[in-house]
């Protein structure tokens, strides 16, 4: 699969098309749409259902070091929903930069402090997971690649070694599509 199959299937997710449209005006920076609302419809096509189906949630990072209180984040987690508030989807906005200050009481692990948006990207638990459309340039960012993603391998991510979370989160992936195939 080439970076422009995978965003052109993402994009047939209608909510997709309509976050990058309009988180563009929003100028959070480093801003990408990520996660399962994008590679749930790599998997969703070759299953036949729809670009849509199974999607939970909608997730979008952004990185900014400027101010790390949770008011500053609550902020464009507000905005965020007031641009999405229609399309009814869950958008879940985070700001990287600040992950580290609650990662550890939510999940029982520490977690580094991060450089960018795409640092956020690149710990998701499932390797071939790590996918993100950038807003402003409309770049796919996949530092694994998408061999994986497109024959529905889930491996451990060695830059997140949990594997309790792995097996959790591979298996949850696994109940609704069946044809996925859990490596390590």
């Amino acid at each position: 699969m080439i970076a422009g199959d995978f965003i052109s299937c993402a994009l047939s997710n209608q909510a997709n098309a309509a976050l990058l449209s309009r988180l563009t005006s929003l100028a959070l920076p480093q801003c990408h749409v990520t996660a399962g609302c994008l590679f749930q419809a790599t998997w969703n096509r070759s299953t036949g259902q729809a670009a849509d189906w199974g999607v939970k949630d909608y997730d979008v990072f952004y990185f900014d070091d400027r101010d790390l209180s949770w008011k500053a984040e609550d902020e464009a987690i507000q905005r965020v929903n007031a641009f999405t508030g229609d399309l009814g989807i869950s958008v879940e906005t985070r700001n990287q930069a600040r992950v580290h200050l609650w990662y550890e009481k939510r999940f029982g692990a520490r977690y580094p402090q991060l450089a960018s948006a795409r640092d956020g990207i690149d710990r998701f638990l499932i390797s071939c997971t790590c996918v993100g459309i950038e807003v402003a340039s409309g770049e796919l960012y996949a530092p694994n690649g998408l061999h994986d993603l497109e024959r529905g391998i889930l491996r451990p991510n060695p830059s997140n070694s949990r594997a309790d979370r792995f097996v959790e989160k591979a298996k949850d992936y696994q109940a609704r599509w069946p044809w996925l195939t859990i490596v390590g």
